[in-house]
């Protein structure tokens, strides 16, 4: 992205610059349906960047087939690119994760994943992200 602080990006802007599903899961935390995202059942090596302001958020060496129907990851690239708040919608209490630099929705985290990975699932929706293959 050319904006250095994607975070003083104005409502038209984003609207500009994301497909509506993007918009709809980045900017107003909304969610794709089960199953149906690009990225549930692609294993491809490479890393995951946020969709909306290209930060590297996980490598395809954390992804897994959890089961759930969204692209799951048992720890992003790193730490600080992340950041975690409590999310009550739904009448439900869970983790939401958000890019560490835009601030755009990337999905929730939850203590279910593999023990022997940590324990963790960050399962990210596919609108969220954007694939780069690893170079040969």
């Amino acid at each position: 992205m050319d904006n250095p602080d994607p975070r003083s990006l104005t409502d038209a802007e984003w609207r500009e610059r994301l497909s509506p599903m993007q918009y709809h899961v980045l900017r107003e935390a909304g969610t794709e349906r089960a199953f149906t995202g690009e990225y549930d059942k692609f294993y491809d090596e490479g890393e995951y960047h946020c969709a909306a302001c290209g930060t590297q958020l996980f490598y395809s060496t954390a992804k897994y087939n959890s089961g759930c129907g969204w692209p799951a990851f048992t720890k992003p690239a790193d730490e600080e690119v992340i950041e975690e708040h409590r999310d009550t919608s739904y009448g439900m209490i869970r983790t939401e994760v958000r890019c560490g630099k835009c601030g755009s929705h990337l999905g929730h985290v939850f203590p279910d994943g593999p023990p022997e990975q940590g324990g963790l699932r960050y399962c990210i929706n596919s609108a969220a992200l954007i694939f780069t293959p690893a170079e040969s």
